[in-house]
């Protein structure tokens, strides 16, 4: 196992964002939509003591209700009904809110892991 000093943050977080590990690059990072491995299948990182959870809500909310929401203004659906332009934008933002959560998480994870911040808690092997 590699120290996280030696791969930059950057690095680390590139990898997770493609959901990889952070370590080595090549085992996966999730095992499910938002359930990150216990080790890295390749290299043997462990991440399951790694608790990002509220973190990546928040930079969902972020993404998706400060960034994505105001460029929906700016698109001209005069064309449509109303109430089938609301859907239409509920539908749209529900999808990419769901599309960005799993990899924000990852994305904290992989920070987490590099910087061995507070979120980090090492297990001892014995």
């Amino acid at each position: 196992m590699r120290e996280p000093t030696e791969i930059s943050l950057k690095t680390a977080a590139r990898r997770a964002l493609l959901g990889r590990c952070p370590c080595c690059g090549q085992g996966k990072l999730m095992r499910g939509y938002l359930k990150q491995v216990e080790n890295c299948s390749v290299c043997g990182e462990s991440f399951g003591q790694i608790r990002a959870d509220d973190a990546a809500p928040w930079l969902t909310i972020i993404l998706v209700g400060h960034i994505f929401l105001p460029l929906a203004f700016l698109v001209n659906v005069d064309w449509m009904p109303t109430w089938a332009a609301m859907a239409m934008w509920a539908a749209c933002f529900a999808a990419l809110a769901l599309a960005i959560l799993p990899r924000a998480k990852a994305l904290f994870i992989g920070i987490l892991w590099q910087t061995r911040a507070p979120g980090y808690k090492p297990v001892e092997l014995v």
